[in-house]
This record gives C-alpha cells, structure tokens and sequence, in this order.
C-alpha cells in the first residue's frame, strides 16, 4: 500500500486536516494522557506506546473504509503543528451515513479551532466524500463538545440515557445530525450573506 506522507484531506482558514505522522507521536500521547482531555473520552492513563500504535496505524489507514474508523491530524496551516484530531467512523451496515469526533489539545481550545476542525470535516464528508448524513454523540457533562457541534449546525436528535459505559459507569449521550441537504442549504445561506454583506 503506498503511504501518502504528506496528505492533506482539507484545509480551513487557519488548520488542514491531514494524515498523521510519526513525528506527531510525541505531542499526540502529551495531550491523549491529560486527564482534562480524557475525562469524557474511553481512554484513561494513555500510555506512550499506545500512542505509538495509534498513530502507525493511522498512517497506513484510510478514510471512508466501512466498518473502520479513521483520524485525521489537526494542524495549524502557518507551521503544520499537531493541536488535535478528529475522527471519521465509516459504519459497515450503512455506509452513507457516518459519525464523526474530535479531540483538541487544552493548548489549544478556546480559540476556535475545534468548531473550524469540525465544519472543515463536514465540507470533507460532504463534498468530497458526498455522504448522506453525519452523526455525533457527546456525553451530556461534555459542555464543550456540545458547543462545538451546535456551532457546526448540527441538529441534537435524542438523549440517550445509559447509552455506554465508561470508566466504571453507565454515562448519558446527546446524538447530534446534519443532512447534506442541511449543510448545502447552510452553505448557500452564508455565500448570500456575504454577497449581501
């Protein structure tokens, strides 16, 4: 399989959304091990070599595989610094509609990028990979990822109660969706905007 080292998925204003590599092994597994970023997430004492795992595996993984995940390196487009990831989940029943997740350095969060990592996924999903429909679960205590995915437009659809267990407790979940027909419609809204601007 050739290994597309440099590949970039999409670009924002300010972030490109790429394939990981080796070097971003060490600042993954600084953040990945922060309790603050694991608090609402399935892994707790992230180990280095888990990272490294991780993070080979995602460099010869590739998106839209159905029944695989995949993670995509969020990096600043000025220097291509790793501040985070995020990930597609390609389901094998039904592969048009997919899930997606983020995860962003404390480092790094309160400036924005999270949100523009996500709309950035979207546009990925939507045009590139012309999907259907994308989901999302959030932990209903995970206030932060909530806002990320209300300011993305997308559409809470249910609270589940006791929907996983993690960390020794059953934990409550929001689903969040958009439709293609919903972000093209939201992309059409913004151009007249700034045309009318």
């Amino acid at each position: 399989m050739e290994i597309y080292e440099n590949q970039v998925f999409t670009k924002t204003n300010r972030l490109v959304l790429r394939r990981f590599r080796v070097s971003d092994t060490k600042y993954f597994h600084s953040y990945r091990s922060n309790p603050k970023v694991a608090m609402f997430q399935s892994w707790e004492n992230y180990q280095y070599s888990e990272a490294q795992s991780f993070v080979n595996d995602q460099i010869r993984n590739i998106p839209n595989q159905p029944g695989t995940w995949f993670q995509f390196a969020i990096a600043l487009a000025e220097n291509n610094q790793l501040i985070g990831d995020c990930a597609l989940h390609t389901p094998l029943h039904e592969p048009r509609i997919v899930e997606i997740g983020f995860t962003l350095s404390p480092e790094y969060q309160g400036n924005g990028y999270a949100s523009e990592a996500a709309s950035g996924l979207l546009h990925y999903i939507f045009h590139s990979l012309g999907k259907y429909k994308v989901t999302a679960f959030s932990d209903v205590r995970n206030q932060k990822s909530i806002a990320v995915l209300e300011r993305v437009n997308m559409r809470r659809e249910g609270h589940l109660l006791q929907n996983y267990m993690s960390k020794g407790q059953w934990v409550d979940e929001y689903q969040y969706s958009i439709l293609e027909s919903e972000w093209k419609s939201q992309q059409i809204d913004r151009i007249d905007k700034k045309s009318r601007g």
